[in-house]
């Protein structure tokens, strides 16, 4: 069918998967056997009785150079980006297909960026497919600049960090 949007977001069929997975990464990717493995997040601890994560995550991972930015040049991942793009798929307004990750699970402040580079996510029960749940698009880590500027459009006009950079929309 094609791709239809390059936002994660929206990744809810195997050509935009496909896709976002080339322009976007999340907290972690799964192995050749399907285990959660690190991506961004370098380590992480489940505590809590399995009711909170903590992930510290990479320092050295950027969003790709783009006009959103200061002067054209990406900018390092922080927590408080995880804490966005979690939150948007959660809003309504968003109307994200990927909302039922996180849909009834998350405690009353579910995401909190402690430092920026510490994220703690915090579950109302535990939840053991949780962590694996983590690794699909709908939980890769977009800029709230670029979703400032594209609103909706942000689809057409992506702003990653995978290890290829969007250059047009044909």
């Amino acid at each position: 069918n094609g791709i239809s949007s390059l936002d994660p977001a929206f990744a809810r069929n195997q050509d935009n998967i496909w896709a976002c997975g080339l322009l976007f990464n999340g907290l972690v990717q799964t192995d050749s056997l399907l285990n959660p493995v690190p991506a961004i997040a370098k380590s992480w601890e489940i505590g809590d009785s399995g009711r909170s994560y903590t992930f510290h995550l990479r320092t050295d991972i950027y969003f790709h150079n783009h006009e959103v930015f200061k002067n054209g040049q990406g900018r390092k991942v922080l927590a408080s980006d995880f804490v966005f793009s979690f939150n948007r798929i959660l809003d309504p307004a968003t109307a994200s297909p990927g909302a039922w990750i996180f849909n009834g699970k998350m405690a009353e402040k579910g995401f909190v960026a402690t430092d920026d580079s510490t994220l703690v996510i915090h579950l109302r029960q535990s939840f053991p497919p949780f962590l694996g749940m983590l690794s699909m698009p709908y939980c890769f880590v977009v800029p709230e600049e670029a979703i400032v500027k594209f609103g909706k459009d942000f689809g057409t006009h992506p702003v990653g960090t995978g290890p290829f950079v969007f250059k047009e929309w044909y």
